[in-house]
């Protein structure tokens, strides 16, 4: 893995000039917000129009981010405060770590001769399965039991295993409203956390900078950890 910074961006509330904007750039609504903020992130790293998303990127409160990069992101004109630090955490097989993660959780299934296959939300993908009266009286039940198993599977596949029953809260449905024409972009997230144990510190590390779950662009995907 190359090297990675981690970053705390602070949007700049005392300048009068980003407080007046404060409520267009981070506004109360929280699909909005995830839009707005989308675009305040990626101003960070302005500078090459071709440039493709390679950071993660995550919104601890209105206003405050947290950003994993291969490069250290800007200011944005002024627009934040950012303070970086390298990110090469020095993992060995069974470290045991606290973690946190907000993630889009999908699962894909198979499309009826489309011979590839098509995500769905892992909790509708269940839910679609109860009657429509019974759902709203099953969702957060299912949030837990899915979430916690889509996790378990992520750890299969990159190298950490959850200890006990991670917590999985704060479920919630995304719209994203995009250009003219275009159909809205929709999504959940769930928030994560527990305690894991390092199986591979080389795939578990490689997973974290690329990742986890899909919805990246937005605010989802980047796992914290700290030592226990």
């Amino acid at each position: 893995m190359s090297t990675m910074w981690l970053s705390k961006a602070r949007l700049n509330h005392d300048q009068k000039a980003v407080a007046a904007l404060a409520s267009v750039l981070v506004p109360e609504d929280g699909s909005a917000r995830v839009a707005a903020t989308h675009h305040l992130v990626w101003s960070l790293f302005a500078g090459d129009a071709d440039r493709k998303r390679d950071f993660l990127w995550r919104e601890e409160r209105p206003g405050h981010f947290l950003i994993l990069s291969p490069d250290r992101p800007g200011d944005g004109g002024g627009l934040c405060t950012v303070e970086s630090k390298e990110f090469a955490p020095a993992l060995s097989a069974g470290d045991r770590l606290g973690f946190s993660l907000r993630a889009n959780a999908v699962v894909s299934r198979g499309e009826p001769g489309s011979g590839r296959g098509k995500r769905h939300d892992v909790v509708m993908d269940v839910l679609r399965h109860h009657p429509k009266g019974e759902r709203a009286s099953h969702r957060l039940g299912l949030v837990t039991e899915v979430g916690a198993a889509w996790l378990v599977r992520q750890g299969e596949r990159h190298g950490f295993v959850v200890e006990g029953q991670p917590a999985c809260d704060g479920y919630e449905a995304i719209r994203v409203l995009r250009g003219r024409g275009e159909k809205p972009l929709t999504f959940s997230q769930i928030d994560f956390a527990g305690v894991l144990s390092v199986t591979d510190p080389a795939r578990f590390i490689a997973a974290i900078g690329h990742g986890f779950g899909r919805a990246r662009a937005f605010g989802c995907g980047l796992m914290l950890i700290r030592r226990v």
